[in-house]
């Protein structure tokens, strides 16, 4: 507030720097001819300080001063119209209390929402004599409003005020209008400045979120994080997350936050009802700026005040919601909107995919556990013991490619002096493999009470197939009957890979061809008998056991098999099998296997 020994009276002296008319012709308005050179001067110095920032904070520093140059105020006021509430708020002020700082003024209110209102400047000598006078002051007792208006846009109001009545005359009147203009395009300029500048800045935090969200997959520390980088942009108070429960039509809420605090949120909405349901509905973003005045408001924390609820959509549709609280009225404003619109694609995108993540990381777990099971019961079909013969011995290792594999392999006891050896392969890998081995080698222990010869064996399965037939689905099989008697070996071959035959170390092929199991009707196999002396070994194996490839592509092949089985022929069965197993998963390294690996081996004692 002003005192009289402080404010200077016409003729009195200036300080240095500072302009004072010298008398009242030398405030001439635009249309008059002559310019005082002091004014012209001012006007220069004005235009430099305006001129020479963009900080809004700086100008309006600036501003006052200039003021202060032609005006010896001591309370002064810059109030800049607020667009969206449409009430004039101080944004710059020197000898108001706090409490008068954060007043809103409505348009026509008061003399300063006079000024606004009609756009013309207003000189009073004696405030106590108007009637619509906001008495914020009671000291006050004069005081000049001028509007700022930029290309024919009202933006705010200077406002001046003495303690003295009578304080103003005509002359600041029209320096100070004459001036509005200038200080209205620069603080204009300023605004604008700041709110690029803040698009900008708000715009590189959204694309550092984006990229960010992009790498998140878990959908609960997704929410959570969301909820950290919002506040880079909105200094919101409550924030929630609602997504929508397509089968039961209801709003969950998988986040939320109060105060910085974790809220935990049971209850459930329906999806068309409150402020959410109404940007589900709209697909919009619905901004409310009191609540407590909205009937469609669905009251979660009552501070509330401001709320605004964003629709996810992703693909066309609406996936949930982000509700974002104020306790402040009329808090949220259209550059909110903007970032958090744009935002909000994005979120939709990172939930969803952290949602389809979930399901298949959901489904690979029931799918492993259904794995593991099968795996579990295809390792029970596998013969629980080798037959016993006193003049041979028998050894088997599987090993599957994945969980399960096609490959199978039996032993069927005939009588104390037979027994049969199956080895199988089917097509495809997998569960769709094994239970396809699951079934060959149910119809095959079904029939073994027959004691069916290799080639009459291989025609009854055929047969069985055929009868059961599925597309795409054989199965390879080498079956074999051990007489423990005359050490003989019948063999006949459904298109299964041929077997090895060593004696004292020298390793042949045996020549057995035949259809595989399932391709063709009324199939026939040729049956091959092969005799034996003791020291003799017999390998059947699967197609993954030459076919198995190292990290440079190369396959194991036979003779590296052959090469094996020459190197271990004084071993036994048992140590023959590990050796050739060991050697293929030597050569493999660190590759994954793409095949089953399944070694039979007899050997002749």
């Amino acid at each position: 507030m002003v005192s009289e020994q402080s404010q200077n009276k016409p003729g009195e002296e200036v300080f240095e720097g500072d302009y004072r008319p010298s008398s009242p012709e030398a405030l001439t308005s635009p249309g008059q001819a002559r310019v005082d050179p002091l004014q012209t001067e001012f006007l220069i110095r004005l235009a430099d300080a305006l001129n020479t920032t963009l900080d809004l904070q700086t100008l309006l520093e600036r501003t006052a001063s200039l003021v202060r140059a032609v005006i010896d105020y001591r309370i002064f006021a810059i109030l800049l119209l607020n667009d969206r509430t449409g009430d004039l708020r101080m944004r710059f002020q020197l000898g108001h209390t706090p409490e008068v700082e954060r007043m809103r003024i409505k348009i026509g209110q008061g003399v300063v929402g006079d000024v606004a209102q009609r756009r013309e400047p207003i000189l009073l000598n004696d405030v106590t004599q108007v009637s619509n006078y906001i008495n914020a002051n009671p000291d006050v007792r004069s005081e000049l409003a001028v509007p700022l208006i930029v290309k024919n846009r009202l933006i705010g109001v200077i406002d001046i005020q003495s303690e003295q009545p009578g304080y103003f005359s005509t002359e600041h009147q029209r320096l100070l209008t004459l001036t509005a203009s200038r200080i209205a395009q620069a603080i204009e300029n300023a605004r604008l400045y700041t709110r690029v500048a803040r698009q900008a800045q708000t715009l590189q935090v959204l694309n550092e979120i984006s990229r960010e969200l992009t790498s998140i997959l878990d959908l609960d520390e997704l929410l959570e994080r969301i909820g950290q980088l919002l506040r880079r942009i909105i200094d919101y108070q409550m924030f929630s997350v609602w997504l929508v429960n397509e089968r039961d039509r209801l709003l969950e809420a998988r986040f939320a936050t109060r105060f910085g605090e974790r809220l935990d949120i049971t209850v459930k909405l329906p999806v068309d009802e409150g402020l959410c349901g109404i940007a589900i509905a709209e697909r919009r973003v619905v901004n409310i700026p009191d609540v407590r005045k909205d009937p469609r408001y669905h009251m979660m924390n009552p501070e509330t005040r401001s709320e605004m609820a964003v629709p996810l959509i992703h693909k066309g549709a609406v996936i949930g919601v982000l509700d974002i609280e104020h306790t402040r009225t009329s808090y949220f404003n259209e550059d909110h909107e903007r970032a958090v619109t744009t935002l909000a694609a994005q979120v939709a995108i990172a939930i969803e995919n952290a949602r389809l993540y979930q399901r298949v990381t959901q489904q690979e777990q029931r799918l492993e556990r259904d794995l593991s099971m099968a795996r579990e019961v295809q390792l029970r079909l596998l013969p629980p013991a080798k037959p016993q013969h006193r003049r041979a011995e028998f050894s088997a290792r599987f090993v599957p490619a994945r969980t399960i594999g096609g490959d199978l392999y039996d032993f069927l006891q005939y009588d104390e002096n037979r027994s049969a050896i199956a080895l199988g392969d089917v097509s495809g890998k997998a569960a769709p493999a094994a239970l396809y081995a699951a079934l060959v080698s149910g119809i095959m222990r079904s029939v073994s009470n027959q004691h069916l010869s290799p080639s009459e064996m291989l025609r009854t399965l055929n047969d069985a197939l055929q009868e059961r037939r599925l597309d795409s689905q054989y199965v390879a099989m080498l079956f074999a009957v051990w007489n423990d008697e005359n050490l003989t070996l019948q063999i006949a071959n459904a298109g299964a890979v041929q077997p090895l035959f060593c004696r004292s170390g020298e390793v042949e092929t045996i020549k057995a061809e035949g259809f595989p199991l399932g391709m063709f009707p009324n199939a026939e196999y040729e049956e091959f008998s092969l005799a034996t002396q003791p020291g003799d070994s017999l390998i059947f194996f699967s197609d993954g056991i030459p076919d198995a490839q190292n990290s440079a592509g190369e396959m194991y092949g036979n003779e590296r098999l052959i090469a094996c089985v020459r190197k271990n022929h004084q071993k036994s069965a048992s140590k023959i099998a590990e050796a050739i197993i060991g050697e293929v998963a030597k050569f493999q390294g660190k590759r994954e296997r793409f095949d089953d690996e399944t070694v039979v081996v007899l050997r002749v004692l």
